[in-house]
């Protein structure tokens, strides 16, 4: 689990630097070319990640932000053979926007009813 979190804050970082720079296309494409890993996942290895991930947002030095946490979130499933999406969606009124990450069409690391929230502007997949 050690590794997983240290692997997670990594990640934050790395994401950090595109969004830095507002450079959302990069970031885009770079989740976008993580490969999906041809090992098979193992069952509660997706739980795992998402609990590394809390933990590396707790420590890490800024807030994490949702797209920043779900980039990093999708790398990390892929990495490990899940075929995560990072998807971008929106409400109009109030307007806000939210990025979280699905596995073959479910939720994964946030609340399940995010689709009844937001509607789907994006999908990042392989």
């Amino acid at each position: 689990m050690f590794l997983l979190v240290c692997r997670a804050y990594l990640l934050f970082t790395r994401t950090e630097e595109h969004l830095i720079h507002r450079n959302f296309p990069t970031l885009y494409e770079w989740v976008r070319r993580i490969p999906i890993s041809g090992k098979p996942a193992r069952e509660g290895a997706a739980e795992a990640i998402c609990r590394a991930v809390d933990l590396a947002a707790v420590w890490y030095c800024k807030e994490v932000l949702c797209l920043q946490r779900s980039a990093t979130l999708a790398c990390l499933l892929r990495e490990y053979g899940f075929p995560a999406e990072l998807v971008i969606g929106a409400q109009l009124l109030p307007f806000k926007a939210h990025a979280w990450v699905e596995v073959d069409g479910h939720v994964v690391g946030d609340k399940p009813y995010m689709r009844e929230i937001y509607a789907v502007l994006d999908r990042c997949r392989e």
